[in-house]
């Protein structure tokens, strides 16, 4: 047996930062590296080795020892707390580990440790965490993040890739979890230096807002960073630091390549922004995570929002990279084609999660498709080498918006396959139904807003004959951040989707009073010098979500912006999101959205009457009917739609409300929510977005598997609380394992990894 031999190391260095490893080996290693050739890890080997599984997005593993028949049989292997990673609890782990050569590699807690774990045990083999101090308080994207990344040389040089809170690249030996010497200084890379605010300055390196949530993104010898700002929706000030991307050699750390996402004077799409307005504006990034085709050498960056997200008037025109796909040169980061999404974008669909490079037969010839899946629900579907539409996306006319300043895009393109995957709007058919007199009065109550059958009905100034705008997809609709699936053997997406994020968007006098053209032209100075604003529904606070935002996750995971704390996007929930705030997350008014506050600010209340005008008389009972949250497949080959199902039990809160009303709904209502996924041989494998307590199941969540052919639920397990982090799986001397991360309300986070026995 080899002796392991733990010592813990701490240094203070120059910028104040506390670094702490503890060195390992694995049992049945010797000191001396073999020079070997070894196997670059891949699902093909039974390895998760990135967050998205593969470069291409798929979180596919073709692993089949756990599959319909023995899934209910699962047993929990190991299981990892995270509560003492940093100086509190979380309560919020989105990550997804990655695993290879019999180590797991994730992040946890508060502090955003980087951790290595053994895949069969659990057992903690190193830790390396920093003390970024004033700049980790100062940061847009705090806690744990969504995971790590690994580069290896494929001759024993492994190292783990991690981004920290305050926005330094760092690069840390795989065995011993202690920095790499030749990789920028000491191990790290500061990604604050290069990023501007305005024209061209410098932003703090403190205090300037930026970080990531989402692992980097390697690739053969590269490492490409996104980046993430403070949140968008609700300031006063348009001057928030600009978008950026950048790739940096994986061995030394220098910069290969610079992608702005606001393009600069004689860059292509600067023409977009009228008069002069990218010099101003701010946000646009690419948080969520990037995905490459190495054959064809191409890098493709989901932009997000600019500042500020629901009002416009400040950047008028299209806005490129705005809400944008955008291919680049994987040695270059040269633009080779970009699509638009949505023009001038006023709504909240940035691009919220990875794109899937796709290979499909279509019309019986070989394609190689780029889909984008949305938080508004549409799959956008492109040839990825070209950038042409795969099925015709014509520019539509949409509503246009009377909020003074602001002038919105007369058209916007919208695909004609597949078909949405969930709701992209509220029709009467998809008003409350349970009784004639519930369904009387929501249609009654739908007359007090702007309602269109469209995702694009700009948001309004509340008076007395319109108390707001409807939307559904914008916030948390669709697909958020923990993204969707594909399998790469039979070209089938596989999504799980918010059904039921029905919002009401208003821009109040007070705060159009602080936001529109004139006041901005004079209040242009760096965010995190200014007074916290007004924000939409006229309440002093930044924006109702808190300085965590979207970043404590940025996009909720979770059910709805909520009419109690949504006037920072100007939005309130139409009711409960397909049931009660899930185990004691911050609740919003009539609904919680995980994360809600995500770093503890009191929610802003929006003006009186207008939260309950959409669910008054309802009984407590969402806006909108069954289902809340659906698993949908698609046939890219095809295009079309292979099976839509209800995923997760009936909330609690409906449940109750039904036998209340004495209404008999013997079907699963699913629930309202976006969670992530993956797909292994024969499975489609997704947790529950909140706790509940049906007859005869203890309190708690379901990890659920779905035969990915038709969509029947053939297994489950029980989970102590929601999950929180998509799920991977991976394959240790012939054993299988799932993993997924749980977190919310007082149940903080935990890895919990499941095998047969």
């Amino acid at each position: 047996m080899t002796r392991l031999s733990f010592r813990i190391v701490v240094s203070v260095g120059a910028l104040g930062t506390a670094l702490a490893w503890v060195p390992f080996r694995v049992a049945g290693q010797s000191g001396a590296r073999s020079t070997a050739p070894v196997a670059m890890p891949s699902t093909k080997n039974g390895e998760w080795p990135m967050y998205t599984a593969d470069l291409r997005g798929s979180k596919y593993s073709p692993l089949d020892q756990i599959d319909a028949t023995n899934f209910n049989k699962l047993e929990v292997a190991w299981r990892f707390k995270t509560d003492n990673l940093g100086p509190r609890p979380e309560n919020k782990l989105e990550g997804t580990p990655i695993m290879v050569g019999g180590m797991v590699y994730t992040t946890g807690g508060s502090r955003r440790a980087a951790v290595a774990l053994d895949a069969r045990t659990g057992e903690l083999k190193w830790i390396y965490s920093m003390d970024e101090g004033l700049r980790a308080a100062s940061a847009p994207r705090q806690l744990s993040g969504r995971g790590l990344s690994y580069w290896t040389d494929g001759k024993g040089d492994d190292r783990i890739v991690l981004v920290t809170i305050g926005y330094r690249l760092v690069e840390l030996n795989a065995r011993t979890g202690q920095p790499v010497p030749g990789f920028g200084t000491n191990g790290i890379v500061d990604l604050k230096e290069g990023v501007i605010i305005g024209k061209d300055a410098q932003i703090d390196l403190d205090r300037g807002e930026i970080g990531l949530h989402s692992t980097a993104t390697v690739v053969n010898d590269t490492i490409i960073v996104g980046s993430s700002m403070a949140e968008g929706l609700g300031y006063r000030y348009s001057t928030n630091a600009k978008g950026l991307v950048r790739a940096f050699d994986a061995k030394t750390g220098k910069q290969i390549w610079r992608f702005n996402t606001i393009p600069y004077p004689g860059e292509p799409g600067n023409d977009t922004w009228d008069k002069e307005s990218w010099s101003w504006t701010g946000n646009n990034g690419v948080w969520t995570q990037i995905t490459v085709d190495p054959e064809a050498g191409l890098v493709y960056l989901p932009v997000e929002s600019p500042t500020i997200d629901t009002y416009g008037g400040n950047r008028p025109g299209h806005n490129l990279f705005a809400e944008t796909l955008v291919a680049v040169d994987l040695k270059t980061g040269v633009r080779k084609w970009h699509f638009q999404l949505v023009h001038h974008p006023i709504w909240d669909h940035d691009i919220s999660s990875a794109p899937l490079l796709v290979d499909a037969v279509i019309d019986g010839r070989p394609r190689k498709l780029v889909a984008q899946p949305t938080k508004q629900s549409f799959l956008y579907v492109f040839d990825r080498i070209t950038g042409q539409p795969i099925w015709p996306m014509p520019e539509t006319a949409v509503p246009q918006s009377d909020v003074p300043g602001e002038k919105t895009s007369a058209t916007q393109p919208i695909p004609t396959r597949p078909p949405p995957y969930a709701r992209t709007h509220v029709t009467v058919d998809d008003v409350i139904d349970f009784t004639p007199q519930l369904r009387a009065t929501a249609l009654e109550n739908l007359k007090k807003f702007r309602w269109e059958p469209t995702p694009f009905i700009p948001g309004v100034v509340p008076s007395a004959a319109r108390l707001g705008a409807i939307n559904v997809g914008n916030t948390v609709g669709g697909i958020n951040w923990p993204g969707a699936s594909f399998d790469p053997e039979t070209a089938t997406f596989y999504g799980q989707a918010n059904n039921s994020s029905v919002t009401t968007t208003i821009i109040s006098e007070q705060y159009l009073a602080t936001v529109n053209p004139e006041a901005q032209a004079k209040n242009r100075i760096p965010i995190w010098e200014a007074e916290p604003p007004p924000n939409m529904s006229g309440e002093r606070g930044r924006g109702g979500f808190g300085r965590g935002g979207r970043g404590g996750g940025r996009g909720l995971p979770a059910e709805a912006a909520a009419s109690g704390g949504a006037a920072a996007q100007a939005g309130a929930a139409a009711g409960p999101p397909a049931g009660a705030p899930p185990e004691g997350r911050g609740a919003r008014g009539a609904a919680a959205g995980r994360g809600a506050n995500a770093e503890g600010a009191a929610p802003a209340a929006p003006p009186a009457g207008f939260g309950r005008g959409l669910t008054q008389g309802l009984e407590g009972l969402p806006f909108v009917k069954p289902p809340y949250g659906v698993l949908t497949a698609i046939d890219l080959n095809s295009g079309s739609i292979k099976f839509k199902v209800p995923h997760g039990d009936t909330p609690d809160n409906v449940r109750a409300a039904l036998e209340r009303l004495g209404i008999n709904y013997p079907e699963k209502t699913g629930q309202g929510g976006s969670v992530g996924l993956m797909v292994t041989k024969t499975l489609v494998v997704v947790g529950d977005p909140q706790v509940t307590a049906p007859p005869g199941r203890q309190r708690g969540a379901m990890l659920r598997a779905y035969d990915k052919q038709t969509g029947k639920e053939v297994g489950a397990v029980w989970m102590p609380a929601p999950q929180s982090g998509s799920p991977m799986t991976y394959s240790v001397n012939g054993k299988q394992y799932i993993v997924v991360a749980v977190s919310g309300g007082n149940y903080s986070g935990e890895y919990i990894a499941y095998a047969l026995p």
